[in-house]
């Protein structure tokens, strides 16, 4: 994953994200530099997702056209669920991901900005690479703390009082998890010798199919939907490990639990049997 080759081969390919990364590096020298800019990035970036669900999840049951594509039309998010689970993500963000950022900040070094921007082959590479390494990674951490009754009660049972989960479940960890999950997507980058635009690129798309993963939906724009072969995980599937535990571990590829015999298809999601909300019934 190593960037050796960004400015030789296709030149073409070398410029398409040369004018980005030009433009980052001039005008957001310092910001991008900062230790703390990757933690404010990934905390940004899931906020804002959560936001959004949160919002659909409220507006579901009185919009026909949203509820349509839950996993579970008839079981509304309430705001007990809500703050709930917002309580816990925020108490771990104060005592776990402030902290450790704080950390950060005092004794890691400002990351050196390289003057040329990855190729494009580099990027995708390199984030599809974060991908793979951080899926076998949480597939053996997940696996083991279902295994062993201790590990499962001290530090994942939390993580599974919903067993129908909306996007606030996503980050509804106990600490230890929450760190491991952190050290994965901050160390896999490095050990890759990925570009740090690759590196925030990752850590913004784990965040977006974690997150997509809780999120209680069945959107045909979902990544489950847009992987052929049934290699992706995704919602549905993450969702019947929430009610079956012992089945689709893997946080996003399909291949370990097929290979480990825990892969379960979902039933198909209901909303494909329902007539569009913008359908005026006949019999008025």
């Amino acid at each position: 994953m190593s960037d050796v080759g960004n400015v030789t081969g296709g030149q073409s390919q070398d410029l398409v994200l040369q004018p980005l990364w030009d433009y980052l590096h001039q005008n957001h020298h310092d910001l991008l530099r900062s230790p703390l800019f990757p933690v404010v990035l990934s905390v940004t970036t899931y906020f804002v997702l959560v936001g959004v669900y949160t919002a659909l999840d409220l507006l579901a049951p009185s919009w026909p056209c949203i509820n349509r594509y839950r996993l579970h039309p008839d079981k509304p998010v309430t705001w007990p669920n809500i703050w709930t689970t917002l309580g816990v993500t925020v108490y771990n963000h104060l005592f776990f991901i402030f902290p450790a950022a704080v950390a950060q900040w005092l004794w890691r070094p400002p990351t050196p900005l390289p003057p040329d921007a990855p190729t494009l082959w580099s990027f995708f590479l390199g984030i599809l690479g974060c991908m793979f390494v951080f899926d076998f990674q949480y597939y053996l951490w997940h696996l083991l703390h279902h295994r062993v009754p201790w590990l499962y009660r001290t530090f994942h049972a939390v993580h599974h009082q919903y067993n129908q989960p909306f996007s606030l479940v996503t980050q509804y960890l106990s600490g230890w998890e929450l760190f491991s999950v952190g050290f994965w997507a901050t160390i896999d980058p490095i050990l890759l010798q990925c570009h740090c635009l690759t590196t925030w690129g990752f850590m913004v798309f784990n965040v977006y199919v974690s997150t997509e993963d809780h999120c209680g939906y069945d959107f045909p724009w979902a990544m489950h939907n847009l992987v052929p072969f049934g290699l992706w995980g995704g919602a549905p599937k993450h969702d019947v490990h929430h009610q079956r535990p012992g089945t689709n571990f893997a946080p996003f590829f399909a291949h370990w639990d097929w290979l480990g015999g825990t892969h379960v298809v979902p039933a198909q999601s209901g909303h494909k049997e329902k007539d569009d909300c913008l359908n005026i019934k006949k019999d008025l």
